[in-house]
């Protein structure tokens, strides 16, 4: 269902007035770039295709939405005439990316022209009435709760990539968010690999469990980043007026989610549906646990992969006491092998896995050490970052390339 969005036809604003305010260039296009995320690739309306540019009172606002995530963010500005234009997202980003002066100028001429100019440089941007823009409507809030950030960009980062990609089965093409016992437990799975990860919240209670976009999740990743990156550029002062990001807050409705970083909030639907009982899938005992350096593992599985590559990207693990012997069957291209070191307690082992997911894996985790459970060939391998209970990441067994 999508997110409710309605047209408003009742600005204040007289839209063949004059709109006219200056800002900092920085602020301008870090804003521009926050919003641009939201921009999708709608030729039925081409209205989405724009960024609402709003002034009142000291701040201008920037809003984009493709009807499912919305983005809206502000910042101060000097405003001479107050007003609103919707401008194409790509022509004004564009110029603002290639402009080198401090300071610039906006100011609407002909109702919908853009004037942006500076001491070097200016443009006249072709735009449309703010009144045609979709209004991005406040969600109804039923569950209001703060997480610091550090732990959530860790979760967003080992959680996301496992969704599927695909629209095929909407459940498991976002992630899925429950609370149990102060944990609030996201997961994302294609059918062939799972991650869960946990995070310790103080004081949150009641029943949460939705399903948020995979898309949503890696533009709010992408958004805390900008936000702490810009705010490490900037002095202790400015870090202090809150552009250094330490928490997000969340609000969730039956429907809709609604993340607000800073001055930028973040809006989407919520996906119908039921997630799948993932906890089945996971081993409840195991025969055999193995710690090994994950830098050696991922360069020996992205050398192996050139040949497993031809054949369903599968790599045979063997444990033993020896380490992890690697192996990969004879193609047209040739064969591979490696043996690596690691530590193995409990019974020598065999499982084949794939080497694209093995290396989607390993590349995000930043831990030195690398655990590997096992039961048997037949069962999912579990993986684990050294020291640590709170994040496991799951991969399928494939058929074994026994000789």
């Amino acid at each position: 269902m999508k997110s409710k969005i309605v047209l408003d036809k009742r600005n204040k604003f007289l839209f063949n007035s004059i709109m006219k305010f200056s800002c900092k260039t920085q602020d301008f296009l870090t804003g521009l770039q926050l919003v641009n995320r939201a921009i999708g690739s709608d030729q039925v309306l081409p209205i989405l295709q724009n960024i609402l540019i709003h002034c009142e009172g000291k701040r201008c606002t920037l809003s984009a939405t493709n009807l499912e995530v919305s983005i809206v963010t502000s910042f101060e500005v000097m405003i001479e005439n107050e007003g609103s234009i919707t401008i194409p997202a790509k022509a004004v980003l564009h110029f603002m990316q290639y402009q080198q002066d401090t300071e610039v100028v906006l100011e609407t001429s002909e109702g919908t022209q853009l004037k942006i100019h500076s001491k070097h440089a200016k443009a006249v941007i072709a735009g449309e009435a703010a009144s045609g823009f979709p209004t991005i409507a406040t969600i109804q809030k039923e569950t209001i709760f703060s997480l610091p950030v550090p732990p959530l960009l860790h979760a967003l980062n080992l959680v996301t990539f496992a969704c599927a990609k695909t629209s095929s089965r909407p459940v498991i093409s976002g992630v899925f968010v429950r609370l149990e016992k102060g944990n609030l437990i996201l997961v994302g799975t294609d059918s062939y690999r799972l991650s869960e990860y946990r995070i310790q919240v103080e004081g949150l209670s009641g029943d949460i469990s939705c399903i948020i976009p995979a898309r949503f999740m890696e533009e709010l990743k992408a958004v805390i980043a900008l936000h702490r990156s810009n705010g490490e550029e900037e002095t202790d002062e400015k870090k202090k007026k809150s552009q250094h990001i330490e928490k997000v807050d969340i609000a969730l409705g039956s429907q809709q989610i609604e993340v607000v970083i800073g001055p930028t909030r973040l809006v989407s639907r919520l996906i119908d549906g039921k997630f799948p009982d993932y906890q089945q899938v996971l081993p409840k005992e195991k025969a055999t646990t193995v710690t090994a350096s994950t830098r050696e593992l991922l360069s020996a599985v992205k050398r192996m992969h050139y040949f497993a590559k031809e054949l369903n990207n599968n790599i045979t693990f063997g444990f033993t006491q020896a380490g992890i012997h690697l192996t990969t069957k004879q193609t047209q291209l040739g064969r591979d092998e490696s043996t690596i070191q690691a530590e193995m307690t409990g019974q020598e082992n065999k499982i084949a896995v794939s080497s694209t997911y093995l290396i989607d894996f390993l590349t995000r985790l930043d831990s030195e050490k690398v655990h590997i459970e096992l039961l048997d060939k037949m069962h999912p391998a579990v993986f684990r970052s050294q020291g640590s209970e709170t994040f496991l990441h799951l991969i399928m067994p494939l058929r074994m390339n026994e000789e």
